[in-house]
């Protein structure tokens, strides 16, 4: 059997540990503690953009590719010439390199861009707004 003054100690602990994991969710909770955090209200609204509707296929980090290659530096890059990834025969052959406005047209409706891509089941996103956020975010992580 505990006596009084374990049972207060335990107490005291699970307290003081309840405590401390409440202050560290709070903190990494907060803007700052985020790395896009230095992109403000605007690039965080990109990235959640982003997460929405492309995050399932796509990430922004440098040869992390998945279901869809990795979109680091697109803005300025050859439609289908990413190294180590399997481009449809229709994405290597578009002839193109991705700015700004491509990248609109594309994200609104892949099939009209780039006929025989592999986007499916994905097609399009008609916010115009979320578009024009998604490529700010990508654009940013030039």
């Amino acid at each position: 059997m505990l006596s009084r003054r374990d049972v207060y100690a335990r107490r005291r602990n699970r307290v003081f540990l309840t405590s401390a994991l409440s202050a560290m969710a709070y903190v990494l909770s907060s803007p700052s503690a985020l790395p896009q955090a230095s992109q403000g209200i605007e690039g965080d609204s990109g990235q959640l953009a982003f997460n929405n509707a492309c995050r399932t296929c796509h990430v922004v980090r440098e040869g992390d590719n998945r279901l869809g290659p990795n979109l680091y530096k697109i803005v300025g890059r050859k439609a289908g010439s990413l190294p180590d990834y399997a481009f449809s025969s229709a994405m290597k052959e578009a002839g193109f390199v991705w700015d700004e406005e491509k990248l609109d047209r594309f994200i609104a409706n892949p099939d009209q861009v780039v006929p025989g891509n592999s986007m499916k089941p994905y097609g399009g996103l008609s916010s115009s707004d979320d578009r024009k956020k998604i490529i700010a975010f990508l654009a940013w992580q030039q």
